[in-house]
């Protein structure tokens, strides 16, 4: 699998501050890659660099073989969506028509059915006619999630795309995104919840005051960080925790031989537990 994004020695400096420092991570073209930190770890300066809004201080960044600072060129800007906390939208137009006006700017063919596609996606397609300006806080995230993804984009950019969701609009997304992954897009995902990561991300960053400091696959990490231990809860309450291993399978036959098991579950760490290990710090 060939890369669609590539970073390399990249450094951000403002002022005295430095925001972006030596980072250097690959992202592989249809993987769900998560960019996970608390606020202030450098998440969306990383992706306005990645989309061309903001020049490094040094170091590259290539997006499809080319240098992010050309992304806000128009032939690029097809082939990236960006989805951030300043939603680019029109305040007085409907959610319609603001989403019409950016099928004009990207050029979409048919636009009123991708309109209706993009908003079943985001589950908004019954206040399509509202006022921007009259919009919760949560729906209008997610009419800006819907203007990203309006042109399919081969690379879409999410920053924090739930943050402001309730459950049951967050599974919604989650749903959507998955299918327009396997569709072929390729997605960046920032965000500081752990359970969105694990539930999407194919693999994984963890981000602590602008530097990576771990990557992989969140099945890996939480294999190489676990103790290899398993609790089980017997009848009357009881908890053990059984070591991996001839002395607790002996164990473990002992139990369920006399029906004494209710459960049992693994005690890998999750990826918040890993993310505070690594880095001394929690997400919030």
């Amino acid at each position: 699998m060939d890369n669609i994004l590539s970073v390399k020695a990249l450094k951000q400096v403002f002022s005295k501050e430095t925001a972006i420092d030596n980072m250097n991570f690959e992202v592989k073209r249809g993987e769900i890659f998560g960019f996970l930190g608390p606020s202030g770890a450098g998440k969306t300066t990383t992706i306005k660099i990645l989309t061309g809004q903001l020049h490094p201080t040094s170091g590259s960044a290539l997006l499809f073989d080319v240098p992010s600072t050309k992304m806000n060129h128009p032939k690029y800007l097809k082939k990236i969506g960006v989805m951030t906390d300043n939603s680019g939208l029109y305040s007085r137009l409907s959610v319609y028509d603001n989403l019409h006006l950016y099928c004009e700017l990207y050029s979409v063919e048919n636009k009123r059915k991708r309109i209706d596609e993009v908003l079943e996606m985001v589950n908004l397609i019954d206040v399509k006619s509202k006022i921007v300006s009259k919009l919760s806080k949560g729906m209008l995230q997610r009419v800006t999630l819907s203007r990203a993804l309006l042109h399919e984009p081969e690379l879409l950019f999410l920053d924090e795309p739930t943050s402001a969701l309730d459950p049951a609009n967050s599974r919604h997304i989650h749903h959507g995104l998955q299918e327009l992954n396997r569709k072929g897009t390729t997605i960046f995902l920032t965000t500081h919840d752990m359970q969105e990561a694990e539930l999407l991300c194919d693999r994984v960053a963890f981000l602590n005051n602008g530097k990576v400091q771990l990557l992989d696959e969140p099945s890996k990490l939480r294999r190489k960080y676990s103790d290899d231990t398993l609790t089980v809860e017997l009848v009357g309450g009881e908890r053990r925790i059984l070591k991996n291993g001839p002395e607790g399978a002996q164990k473990m036959y002992e139990y369920m031989s006399n029906n004494q098991v209710i459960t049992m579950y693994s005690n890998e760490p999750t990826l918040g537990d890993i993310f505070v290990d690594v880095t001394g710090r929690s997400l919030l």
